[in-house]
């Protein structure tokens, strides 16, 4: 049998409990595990570690310059082999981009059932992995893999940025105008494929989004007034912005109104029907706490788990309108989603 008709056969996504980012341990139990660290030697050319709950760990390398390393890898979000090896490095290399790096090579990490499942497919999802790396224009240089139950991939990546341009999540200042590049419902349209609920005419939406680079991250990098930027990916809109507003001793004024959604008929159509990830509700447990939502679905949309989400930019409100017309030069349609405000005693985030 050829490959390409081994592939039509398999439904990667029945191999696994969970898809794409929506696999991430929910964040109250990843706060509990890493409590459990016991502190470390402080390393003065640490400028981004476990501490500042960041998308990448930074090193200073004493020459202007600093080295961004971050991995990322989850369960198949997708069934096509491919597909699912294409989202699964565009999602891991976004990491660098949100610090205001840019890429310089990739090593892949897969897991993969081999009693279960071909190794020429484990093969073209690694082609995946290597052909979005190219698209970044950096090599999958390496790799490890290991025999495991449910099917595994993703990439550890280095990059460099110049150090007066990274950005970290915690550095928004109060006023800053909130923008996110991508719309949101990925998690609630792979539920909807996952449940046989998905409609022809929506089967690309999710994909086309997570398989966009978002090295626009390198040209923001670059503007003194973009304080801030975070990637939003498997702790949803809220969770992201959790971090960023606990970074920066800020709370947010949300417009959920203003929210992008990658197609708003389908997305309100499957939450209707029930399409919502498990990750949701997990995430909700997790901060919902800090967070004042005007209905369900407002709750539902912010907590939705991203995979290869948008870039969550702060961005001064002086400079909002130029921001937007440089995004729109760059094929981008956006419009303000929030700002930050001084401290709220009672919540973090308003998105009534």
């Amino acid at each position: 049998m050829k490959i390409e008709e081994l592939e039509k056969e398999i439904r990667l996504t029945q191999y696994s409990h969970g898809a794409g980012c929506g696999c991430k341990i929910a964040p109250a139990v990843l706060s509990e595990m890493l409590g459990e660290v016991q502190s470390q030697k402080i390393f003065q050319n640490l400028l981004v570690g476990n501490d500042k709950r960041d998308d990448a760990a930074v090193f200073d390398q004493g020459d202007g310059t600093a080295i961004i390393s971050t991995t990322d890898f989850f369960m198949p979000i997708v069934d096509d082999p491919l597909t699912f090896g294409r989202i699964a490095a565009v999602n891991a290399i976004s990491d660098i981009y949100a610090m205001g790096g840019k890429p310089m090579m990739a090593i892949a990490i897969l897991g993969w059932p081999i009693d279960k499942l071909s190794p020429k497919i484990a093969g073209t999802v690694i082609e995946g992995g290597r052909m979005s790396c190219e698209a970044a224009g950096i090599p999958l240089a390496g790799g490890h893999s290991i025999d495991c139950p449910e099917p595994i991939f993703g990439l550890a990546v280095t990059g460099k940025v110049e150090i007066e341009n990274l950005k970290e999540n915690g550095a928004a200042k109060e006023g800053d105008i909130l923008f996110l590049t991508k719309g949101l419902g990925v998690g609630i349209l792979a539920t909807a494929e996952k449940k046989g609920l998905l409609k022809a005419q929506h089967q690309q939406l999710a994909i086309d989004s997570m398989l966009k680079l978002n090295d626009i991250g390198v040209e923001l990098a670059k503007k003194p007034w973009v304080n801030a930027l975070t990637d939003v990916t498997g702790f949803g809109l809220f969770g992201h912005l959790v971090e960023m507003c606990k970074g920066a001793n800020l709370s947010a004024q949300l417009f959920p109104n203003k929210f992008p959604l990658l197609d708003q008929e389908a997305i309100f159509e499957y939450v209707h029907k029930g399409a919502i990830p498990g990750g949701t509700k997990r995430n909700w447990q997790s901060y919902g706490q800090h967070i004042e939502v005007k209905d369900e679905f407002t709750k539902t949309i912010g907590c939705d788990p991203q995979t290869s989400g948008g870039l969550l930019c702060a961005v001064a409100p002086n400079h909002a309108s130029e921001f937007i017309s440089i995004m729109k030069d760059n094929g981008f349609e956006l419009e303000a989603i929030g700002q930050f405000n001084k401290p709220n005693s009672d919540f973090l985030i308003n998105a009534t």
